[in-house]
């Protein structure tokens, strides 16, 4: 699908819905205000793909008219609206042992927990890749009759229900056929080529929806562990540590915070503290 001429502000032809640059500069607004994403100008065209997909299901003709309409939902059925814009327009790239480095550092830093309860939050749950990774890794160290609470969240709540099934294609990426064979029970018949996470495995998480710009977040008692990873990328640096200082919050004090390869918060020293690559220590 084209892009929109946005530098004229006019539309093209073949576009199926009215766009303007008016309109993109509303959506950056809405979704930056509703869940504290920046999109920058290159983004226009994966705005239009991603949310024409509303329009056509919402009977609108153009996107002044959809955003006239969301900014006027109220009740129930405009905050279910308000959440399929927010999932129309996050980014949710995962795969199972994504970046590798922090699942070898985590098995380590669970030994200490051998016996006593570990609490851990994955802020970016997606599709459950994730937490089912950082669930193998403390099966792994801490053995399968651990005491582990994982608190899985995600804002997308498409992507959570993907999370709680469990059900994944057996060749997805990450996996060896070790782990396949002890975390996962194959499919068989019209679901064969499917693999489905262990009950025993599902046992420790929770998943929940949560959005980082709430001002409270009701999590429960204080994690020892948070992964947080390429999830600030999308936030802007006042935004960044708004979200910081709450994560702060809800963490003990040396508490590990694992975040993205490109993610870097050395601005935020009087928080955290490197403590190897992209791991940070809880000040």
């Amino acid at each position: 699908m084209p892009a929109p001429d946005l530098a004229s502000g006019t539309d093209s032809l073949d576009h199926e819905f009215s766009f303007s640059k008016a309109d993109f500069d509303r959506v950056r607004e809405l979704i930056y205000k509703h869940a504290g994403i920046s999109l920058h100008d290159g983004k226009h065209a994966m705005v239009y793909s991603r949310l024409s997909r509303r329009l056509r299901e919402t009977g609108h003709k153009s996107f002044g008219s959809y955003l006239q309409w969301l900014e006027a939902s109220t009740g129930p059925s405009g905050a279910a609206e308000w959440q399929e814009f927010v999932n129309c327009l996050t980014t949710n790239l995962t795969s199972f042992f994504r970046e590798e480095h922090h699942f070898h550092a985590l098995k380590d830093d669970l030994k200490p927990y051998a016996g006593k309860q570990v609490r851990i939050w994955c802020c970016a749950a997606s599709t459950g890749e994730e937490p089912y990774s950082i669930l193998m890794t403390c099966s792994e160290a801490l053995g399968p009759s651990a005491s582990v609470q994982l608190v899985s969240s995600d804002i997308d709540t498409n992507v959570l229900a993907t999370a709680k099934r469990g059900v994944y294609n057996a060749d997805a990426r990450g996996l060896d056929a070790t782990r396949l064979k002890t975390f996962f029970m194959r499919g068989t018949g019209a679901n064969s080529g499917k693999i489905r996470v262990k009950p025993e495995l599902q046992r420790w998480v929770e998943f929940r929806s949560l959005n980082l710009m709430d001002a409270q977040w009701q999590l429960g008692d204080p994690f020892h562990m948070v992964f947080c990873r390429n999830v600030m990328i999308y936030f802007d640096a006042p935004t960044q540590r708004k979200v910081l200082e709450r994560i702060h919050r809800v963490m003990r004090p040396g508490g590990l915070l694992f975040v993205g390869h490109s993610e870097n918060f050395t601005e935020a020293r009087d928080l955290f503290k490197l403590r190897g690559k992209t791991i940070y220590e809880r000040v």
